[in-house]
């Protein structure tokens, strides 16, 4: 292994999250020298990783944890209805292929998984549960990959890429020490998204995107991604997709995390300021469509929604790190919200009466639904009725942007034209708009992340080699 000093090392991998080191770990595995450059303090290491307690893995039979099967097809179905088929099939297919050896191959570098908690999107089939959430895990990649020899620094970042024609040669990192030149013979990209660069969303999204807030990281400014597409790097996937969920509007700017979400949309109503409902809030199960709310509330006015529900909800689902906002009656919890209680009243009592009482269930596409509203709620509607009445406000909750980097089945970029690199790979955020053109999987991000690292680990390693 390389000094601390030394001016070269064979696969340089920028990033600290679940892909980086995934990356980092097959790369070592294989002998190549391997430097992991993180621009967060160890404390807040790992990117959006931090923030994740799950990922999704087909598998033929369950286990001590998953209940099963979850085979390919099913997967591939489920990502196909939140996609809308706005995937590349090739990469799509592998992903899915891959994830079936997930389960091995992290518990073979030492993460450990539980089952879910009560209220967790109902995933115990699909997904599998980090013992610990994804701090846990990020602390055993970590150990793992240390433990192999790979030097990871903190505080240090890339400022300048140097690419000639679609070849890496090196790149000029800024850490405690100052700046350095860091040759290497391979690059991996695994730094995320553009989601915490405010501006860069509002070439997009406008003047919306100053009421976002960022669940993850604010690290991820996309300053690599920018770097490789000046490049001549090809992108992929729409700038204004990402995955997008409703967060209480009370979280910090930055970091919130997970704790932050509100998973409690399909047991009542959402409404936006002018107090009326916008979107069907039974459409699907809602690990299918849990990420479609925070663009559907930044297309609202002034990007702020409210959840409301009655005490029958309480305790069904995983609440926010914040306490809901309680009332003896709706005219008086919408004053409370800084709405107008006679309007705020009204829609709700249209929704009450518009409700066909069935035989509620959440564990399937039941018959409590409504007639004769717009929207509809399609199943799991049930009046909201029983005292006291109750409210989280949310406000779009960004996670991670899909404009990325292409990439082929090996986890090479592809400059423009279709012309793959000799030596820089990408995985996690930064090349997710290959599988995700819209939409979102609970866990899929973690899989892409899992999947791309080991592959661009690997090829990195086999350049190094070659």
């Amino acid at each position: 292994m390389s000094s601390p000093s030394a001016p070269s090392v064979d696969v340089l991998v920028i990033g600290g999250g679940n892909a980086a080191l995934c990356a980092a770990i097959e790369a070592r595995r294989q002998g190549a020298s391997v430097l992991v450059i993180e621009a967060a303090p160890k404390v807040y290491r790992g990117g959006n990783t931090r923030h994740t307690r799950n990922l999704r893995c087909a598998h033929d039979e369950g286990n001590e944890i998953l209940t099963g099967p979850y085979p390919e097809d099913e997967f591939w179905d489920d990502l196909m209805r939140v996609t809308g088929g706005e995937t590349d099939p090739e990469l799509a297919r592998l992903t899915i292929a891959e994830s079936k050896t997930l389960w091995d191959w992290m518990n073979g570098v030492g993460v450990r998984f539980q089952q879910p908690l009560g209220g967790t999107l109902n995933l115990g089939r699909t997904n599998a549960f980090f013992l610990g959430g994804g701090r846990a895990m990020l602390n055993a990649l970590c150990d793992t990959a240390e433990n192999m020899g790979v030097e990871i620094r903190y505080d240090t970042s890339a400022t300048a890429l140097d690419i000639e024609d679609g070849f890496f040669k090196s790149a000029v990192i800024e850490g405690p020490d100052g700046p350095q030149t860091i040759h290497a013979r391979a690059l991996v990209t695994a730094a995320g998204g553009f989601e915490a660069n405010i501006e860069w969303l509002k070439e997009y999204w406008g003047e919306r995107a100053e009421n976002f807030l960022i669940r993850g990281t604010p690290n991820n400014r996309g300053t690599i991604l920018r770097m490789l597409l000046d490049a001549g790097v090809e992108p992929v996937g729409d700038p204004t997709q990402c995955h997008a969920v409703a967060i209480d509007a009370r979280s910090p700017q930055f970091d919130g995390g997970i704790v932050t979400r509100l998973d409690c949309i399909i047991f009542g109503v959402v409404l936006n300021n002018r107090c009326e409902r916008f979107y069907d809030e039974g459409e699907d199960f809602w690990p299918k469509r849990y990420a479609i709310w925070g663009r559907l509330v930044a297309d609202q006015p002034d990007q702020i929604a409210w959840i409301v529900f009655d005490e029958k909800a309480v305790g069904r689902f995983m609440p926010s790190v914040y306490p809901a906002i309680s009332a003896p009656t709706l005219e008086e919890l919408a004053e409370k919200l800084g709405l107008d209680p006679s309007a705020f009243a009204a829609e709700i009592g249209r929704f009450n009466a518009a409700v066909v009482d069935g035989d509620f269930n959440t564990e399937i596409h039941d018959d409590c639904r409504t007639e004769g509203i717009t929207p509809p709620k399609s199943h799991w509607a049930r009046r909201i009725d029983q005292a006291p009445f109750h409210a989280y406000p949310v406000r779009p909750g960004i996670t991670f942007t899909y404009l990325g980097t292409r990439v082929n089945r090996e986890a090479r970029v592809l400059m423009q034209g279709g012309r793959p690199s000799a030596n820089i790979y990408a995985a996690g955020e930064i090349m997710a708009g290959n599988v995700l053109g819209r939409g979102y999987l609970a866990g899929i991000g973690m899989t892409i992340g899992a999947v791309f690292g080991r592959l661009a680990g690997e090829g990195a390693a086999r350049h190094v080699g070659n």
